[in-house]
């Protein structure tokens, strides 16, 4: 048994889907967050244990919605799609072929996917297709995970494009932000999949754009508008996030031996370790808390205690912490701000800075 066996102990790793894929690149900087997927742990279920469930998921409403969404853009074989894709690229194509990929079972879909985009990159121009229910896959940490995007297009410009059918709204062309960083995050790990399929097919990775596209209702109907993503800056984000999980001895190295995560089942599989003990085999790893973790991580509200029982300046966010500068503790920096703590070597810059704005408070409070 290697070390991230031992980690995870004796279950099965944890499948990464889409969703937790892209939520490494949501936060690069966590040891924690990584080490945890490297070893497959089951986050969720470890979060449950200790009493702190994540706030997030989806509803069975919105996931009924959401399928009910994807079927309209879906029906006739894509035909509102490809209405869609003309408008957003301005293509000359009026019909494409569809293919169901789903419709030669679950056990076949992978190499039936590949078979389809081996035979379009090799014929090129002239085809254009729909490839509905694809699946792909992408190594994470030594384990293959199998991924399902919505919809991938090809010959729009001669590439394949992957596209991402939500149920949010986007509402005089608006939509949340967050949703579509989420969104985007999402569609680099797709795309990333399709270049490194192409890349074992011994075609260009470069077939697969870096411009998805993303389906959305329109203001408060079911009509479906289509917008062009750039996720060149996630996928840059998750290759890196990704090659540091494949280098994932780095941060064994400073794991403790005998560190485990395992939560121990009975014959049953109810967990019978201790809530603390696990805890604290946790908190031997650190971790890099953001409040945007509470969208993607299912530690988040583990780390976000953490950082509390502390006064870590990353209950501020990123931004605030990066701009803190090596200065950890929101004590440490009230203690600059005042003037009634001497900054250590290194630290005087951001000391000054930190005086001068309590001085502007103090006058603006005045």
């Amino acid at each position: 048994m290697n070390r991230l066996d031992a980690l995870r102990g004796p279950v099965s790793a944890r499948p990464h889907d889409a969703r937790a894929i892209a939520a490494l690149a949501a936060n690069p900087g966590c040891a924690r967050r990584a080490l945890l997927d490297a070893a497959g742990v089951d986050k969720d279920r470890t979060a449950r244990h200790l009493g702190v469930p994540a706030p997030f998921g989806r509803s069975q409403f919105a996931i009924t919605r959401g399928n009910a969404f994807e079927a309209l853009v879906k029906e006739n074989g894509c035909a509102g799609l490809l209405r869609l894709l003309r408008e957003l690229f301005g293509l000359a194509v009026e019909e494409v072929g569809y293919q169901d990929v789903e419709s030669v079972g679950a056990h076949l879909r992978h190499s039936h996917t590949r078979a389809l985009i081996d035979r379009a990159a090799r014929e090129g121009e002239g085809t254009a297709v729909f490839y509905d229910h694809p699946l792909l896959s992408l190594e994470i940490a030594g384990h293959t995970s199998y991924l399902e995007p919505d919809v991938v297009a090809f010959q729009l410009g001669g590439r394949f494009h992957i596209v991402e059918i939500k149920s949010f709204a986007v509402i005089d062309g608006q939509a949340a932000p967050d949703k579509v960083a989420a969104a985007a995050r999402q569609a680099a790990v797709y795309v990333l999949a399709l270049r490194t399929l192409l890349t074992d097919l011994g075609h260009d990775p470069r077939l697969a754009s870096h411009e998805a596209v993303l389906v959305c209702p329109e203001n408060f109907t079911n009509r479906p508008v289509a917008t062009s993503l750039d996720v060149r800056r996630q996928l840059a984000v998750l290759r890196r996030q990704l090659a540091r999980m494949t280098e994932v001895d780095r941060l064994l190295a400073e794991v403790p031996d005998g560190l485990t995560f395992d939560l121990a089942p009975d014959g049953d599989g109810v967990p019978t370790r201790p809530a603390r003990e696990l805890a604290e085999a946790l908190s031997r790893v650190p971790a890099r808390y953001a409040p945007d973790c509470l969208s993607t991580c299912d530690m988040c509200m583990f780390c976000r205690s953490e950082a509390r029982e502390c006064g870590s300046t990353d209950l501020l966010g990123r931004q605030v912490r990066d701009r803190l500068g090596g200065v950890s503790g929101m004590a440490e920096a009230l203690g600059m701000a005042e003037g009634v703590l001497t900054p250590a070597e290194g630290q005087e810059e951001i000391a000054l800075l930190l005086r001068t704005a309590e001085r502007l408070r103090q006058e603006c409070l005045r």
